[in-house]
């Protein structure tokens, strides 16, 4: 589950209230997500809050006012039943000439101050599309039919992972956690098999910078953590929010796995 579909459930997980199926989904999520751990204790603290609250006490007049005001209500009825057709005709033909004229003022200037303040924003974005349009080449606005053989970009990228770039953003194809290798002098080590595995949490920000936040399982060769702290850095290891159309910033769980290849012509 995605932290998007878990925000939806927590509350409910706080109170009991999930199915045992769910309850365990949201359990195993938890156990790897430090964001939705917080909100969980966030919740659990308004809980036992909210639970501490003395309950007021209801004035002593208040049945009787209660009593009056139902009264009130129906003798006001029993009086509309009263009113025939031609009474609310009349009313409603009777001229009102100054309201409608001051409901009309009041929209016109109403509408105008709205459009002069958003008038500068329109431009901007208008000014913005334009040089996008104008800084992106032909090949790159459209996916179908480009060259297999050329380095795809980053825009052709996040476009073949729309369904999922909201909730995990785009590799940078010319980034450096794109190219991140490591060779088997550096990363051999006796140990046993999935030492050199390890589990992080990144910031990934909107110009597509990316930075560690958390590491939930080191390897036992720190020159891998090191090294995958210093992709992230260089040469914006993600494509730009607006090219995923996701949050400016998000957290992103990594799961790293060393893989041998023994192919020598790989």
């Amino acid at each position: 589950m995605s932290c998007d579909e878990i925000q939806n459930s927590l509350s409910l997980y706080v109170d009991d209230g999930l199915t045992p199926p769910t309850r365990a989904a949201c359990y195993q999520h938890l156990e790897v997500c430090p964001v939705c751990r917080a909100h969980v204790e966030e919740l659990r603290s308004l809980r036992h809050g909210l639970a501490m609250l003395m309950r007021p006490a209801p004035p002593a007049g208040l049945v009787r006012s209660i009593n009056k005001a139902l009264v009130a209500e129906a003798s006001a009825q029993r009086a509309r039943r009263n009113i025939t057709l031609g009474d609310v005709l009349a009313r409603w033909l009777q001229p009102r000439p100054m309201r409608y004229a001051f409901s009309s003022l009041a929209s016109l200037i109403l509408f105008s101050a709205v459009f002069m303040a958003l008038r500068p924003h329109m431009l901007a974005l208008h000014e913005a599309a334009a040089a996008l349009d104008a800084a992106s080449p032909p090949s790159a606005v459209l996916l179908v039919g480009y060259d297999i053989n050329e380095p795809i970009t980053p825009r052709n990228y996040a476009a073949l992972r729309a369904p999922y770039n909201t909730e995990s953003p785009s590799l940078n194809p010319g980034g450096a956690l794109a190219s991140l290798t490591w060779e088997p002098a550096r990363s051999h080590n006796n140990g046993r098999p999935g030492d050199d595995d390890m589990v992080v949490v990144a910031d990934v920000f909107s110009n597509g910078s990316a930075s560690l936040a958390d590491v939930m399982q080191a390897p036992r060769d720190r020159r891998m953590l090191a090294d995958f702290e210093k992709a992230l850095r260089q040469n914006a290891a993600f494509v730009p929010a607006a090219l995923d159309r996701r949050p400016e910033t998000m957290r992103v769980v990594f799961s790293v796995q060393r893989v041998d290849v023994h192919a020598q012509n790989y």
